[in-house]
């Protein structure tokens, strides 16, 4: 069997939507990607578009150009497919085989892992914005004490200065 990456590696972003490539997939399901393609033919009522899609040349070029494990993609006669979470569960159905359903737990845990990761972001960007909106604040009003206290820092102007030194009180 081949050394297989981690999960969250082969899960991309293509078109908005957290996708895994066909290649992929069926390395994780033990089946050759011509017969989990053959089964998702055979069974295209299970597949709508927002389950699998095929990707466009651009995409493929992409995919290959970012995805080191992918670069056999690139002289493929067709364009892989990309399964979303509801797709790749819905292989592992159609293919169904003892390791395709023990590997769907792993497949929905690692875009369950993701979505995780996703929201904490969120959170955190969202306290960051939060932070900066209070530095911006506080450095407001730190400009606006500076310049209310600058006028009391300098000496008055209309006093004479004193000289410095012994001083006679005797005029000549």
């Amino acid at each position: 069997m081949k050394q297989i990456k981690p999960l969250e590696s082969m899960i991309l972003t293509i078109r908005g939507h957290k996708v895994i490539i066909d290649a992929d997939l069926a390395a994780l399901y033990d089946v050759p990607t011509k017969a989990l393609n053959q089964a998702v033919r055979r069974n295209s009522d299970r597949f709508p578009d927002d389950f699998v899609f095929r990707l466009n040349a651009k995409e493929r070029l992409e995919v290959v150009t970012n995805c080191d494990h992918l670069a056999r993609l690139k002289f493929s006669r067709s364009l892989p497919l990309a399964f979303t979470e509801h797709g790749a569960i819905m292989a592992a159905t159609v293919l169904n085989s003892p390791k395709a359903v023990s590997m769907s737990v792993f497949v929905v845990r690692a875009f369950v892992r993701l979505r995780e990761q996703i929201a904490a972001n969120q959170t955190i960007l969202k306290r960051l914005a939060e932070i900066d909106k209070t530095l911006i604040e506080h450095d407001t009003a730190l400009v606006d004490l500076y310049e209310k206290l600058l006028p009391l820092l300098q000496p008055p102007a209309d006093t004479p200065q004193r000289r410095i030194g012994f001083q006679s009180k005797r005029k000549s």
